[in-house]
């Protein structure tokens, strides 16, 4: 059913729908993650080819019938002993619901039982792999979901990396932006839905927060109480929005060993108040910071900034940022500037069109985006990888 203009490649990556930019964007998203797992091409394209173009409940429909295709094949495939065919369907049918789910409403009916979907292929999948599903004890009585895995290539006190994703990605997405390529380089991951995030915003209410120092803090008093970590080797990344998350952290909180910003952001206030109400992601804005309009957003947003907060790094850090970023590019030297200014081990690294992995994140090349990122802290860490392959 796919009409109007036809795809093209951009500097970003493909573009299926340029007369639908952000529809495209996030079908893009998809797309890059069958590399690490995250599905298969051939049904993407077959999701896609079933959408009416600008029609988001024809994309919430296709996606979640692959994704429940996917999760009832992973069923039966362990029925049938068929253990590493059940883990790859519900893995696919994890990003397949999580990109069902992208769309919907807040208060739409629908969103919370396709994210359940999505976080039960998930413990599927982690039971196998294996990993452990845990909570990590917040505020008041809630806690953060997360998923911990540990590196087969590790050893029994394993270097950690804690990962976020930022305004609209969760824990179960975020084996294919870091997770994979930490355990494949002798690095735990512990996977966070921090405040506005995943099941944190969704079945508790927990709204995001300027000062992420504090659940990331959190996220290290629960690590420093296991055995088969080095607390001394402790890194933090965040993607997008999280890349605000992380630089804040990584400032403040100084039991971190190094931190990524998986995306530049200098000041959120000037990101919100650029978006309208009838921007795109408004929906998600108004929800995640926990306001009914988007006025009341950006005023929520004001504390969000690095201003005076970078000053206090103190750990290497790395900025990593998509040279054709669709939501901009313009801060990315703000930040490593500033930051180089105030005396901290900052790196820079724009993606380019030419190698790929230039669109927010490396949506378009998320293993790119893992190599350079994990590559980097493995060096930070004094991993010789060599030796993880003797």
């Amino acid at each position: 059913m796919n009409t109007g203009t036809p795809g093209r490649y951009e500097p970003f990556g493909w573009h299926h729908w340029p007369d639908h930019f952000f529809m495209s964007y996030q079908f893009r998203r998809t797309l890059g993650e069958t590399q690490e797992g995250g599905g298969a091409v051939s049904e993407c394209f077959q999701a896609a080819s079933r959408m009416i173009p600008g029609d988001l409940n024809s994309w919430h429909e296709e996606w979640l019938k692959i994704a429940d295709r996917n999760d009832a094949k992973g069923d039966e495939a362990e029925r049938q002993g068929h253990i590493q065919t059940a883990m790859n369907c519900w893995l696919r049918a994890t990003e397949y619901y999580r990109s069902a789910e992208f769309w919907l409403d807040a208060n739409d009916p629908r969103r919370l039982p396709t994210f359940t979907k999505c976080e039960n292929a998930s413990h599927k999948w982690l039971k196998y792999l294996p990993g452990e599903v845990v909570e990590i004890p917040y505020e008041d009585g809630k806690t953060l979901p997360a998923y911990f895995i540990k590196s087969p290539k590790g050893g029994d006190r394993q270097p950690v990396l804690i990962s976020f994703g930022g305004l609209d990605s969760f824990k179960d997405e975020l084996w294919f932006m870091t997770g994979r390529g930490a355990v494949q380089r002798g690095i735990s991951v512990l996977l966070v839905d921090g405040p506005g995030q995943g099941g944190a915003l969704r079945r508790q209410g927990i709204v995001s927060r300027y000062d992420y120092e504090v659940p990331v803090g959190k996220c290290i008093d629960w690590l420093e109480k296991r055995t088969d970590i080095d607390p001394k080797r402790i890194a933090v990344s965040g993607s997008s929005m999280g890349g605000y998350y992380a630089a804040r952290a990584g400032s403040m909180e100084h039991r971190l060993a190094a931190c990524i910003s998986h995306g530049a952001i200098w000041d959120i206030e000037k990101r919100f108040a650029d978006r309208g109400e009838n921007h795109a992601l408004a929906g998600h804005m108004k929800w995640v910071i926990g306001s009914d309009n988007m006025a009341e957003a950006v005023v929520k947003a004001k504390k969000f900034k690095l201003e005076g907060v970078l000053d206090h790094m103190q750990c290497p850090y790395l900025v990593l940022h998509g040279g054709h970023d669709v939501l901009g590019v313009e801060t990315v030297k703000l930040v490593h500037d500033y930051a180089k200014s105030k005396g901290v081990n900052v790196t820079l690294r724009l993606t380019s069109a030419e190698e790929t992995g230039a669109e927010h994140c490396q949506h378009d090349n998320p293993t790119l985006g893992q190599e350079i990122m994990i590559d980097w802290l493995a060096d930070i860490f004094g991993i010789d990888q060599r030796k993880l392959f003797t």
